[in-house]
């Protein structure tokens, strides 16, 4: 629907066939999973943020809560990897979100504002940036954190970024991450500054997807028709 913009990210071998398939008319975007720091040099395996841009990708996903834990990958790589893609004129998708160990600790406000800090690139403004927050416990554990803890989050992620990007700070979408549903999708999307969802396993199952999609852009509609 119009309310709802779209962005699939598949595994890097089969954008190329996703691109042939979507036609020229693409009504969905096409988000890399990860993208290289460099711009070029000998990095087998990597796969640089121009290759990305140059197979069709809008966006491309960086500091992945799996990336950080299985690669060891630190907020200045992940602000690194920004900074790239940015240059090739992809919109990084920043993750960012705690491990259920420091939420219990009580610091995981702190822990995603570092994040936030030391991940955003020099260049970030409030149109070319989006940050995805995501719990790490609740990625596919069926967990999800409640309303006032998403809203806390948001916020507080919203607030520093005023610090460094001000009134821009407003324009940068903050998406929610973490075991999103067709069942909850319309609670979370409706809480203040959750301006979008990333969906994770649900996106595996077409219809699970879709009633997401349906959701958000019915919940959009409805605000737009109550402004007027």
């Amino acid at each position: 629907t119009p309310e709802c913009e779209i962005a699939v990210s598949p595994p890097i071998p089969f954008l190329e066939v996703l691109v042939r398939e979507l036609g020229a008319t693409r009504l969905i975007g096409l988000c890399g999973q990860d993208c290289a720091s460099q711009e070029k040099g000998a990095h087998t395996g990597d796969v640089s943020a121009a290759m990305l841009a140059e197979v069709g990708c809008s966006y491309v996903l960086v500091g992945h809560s799996e990336r950080r834990t299985n690669h060891a990958e630190t907020s200045s790589l992940v602000r690194d990897k920004a900074a790239m893609a940015l240059s090739q004129g992809l919109m990084p998708i920043i993750c960012v979100g705690e491990t259920e160990a420091e939420r219990e600790t009580g610091r995981a406000i702190t822990v995603v504002k570092t994040q936030v800090s030391r991940s955003l690139p020099e260049l970030a403004t409030g149109k070319n940036v989006i940050i995805a927050y995501e719990p790490v416990w609740a990625i596919g554990t069926g967990q999800v954190p409640n309303s006032h803890e998403i809203s806390e989050m948001h916020n507080s992620i919203r607030e520093n970024l005023r610090r460094r990007l001000k009134a821009e700070a407003n324009l940068v979408p903050l998406l929610y991450g973490g075991s999103v549903r067709a069942s909850n999708a319309k609670e979370i999307i409706g809480l203040q500054n959750v301006d979008g969802v990333l969906v994770g396993g649900a996106s595996l199952k077409f219809e699970e997807f879709w009633n997401i999609c349906v959701a958000y852009g019915n919940l959009k509609r409805d605000a737009s028709g109550a402004r007027k």
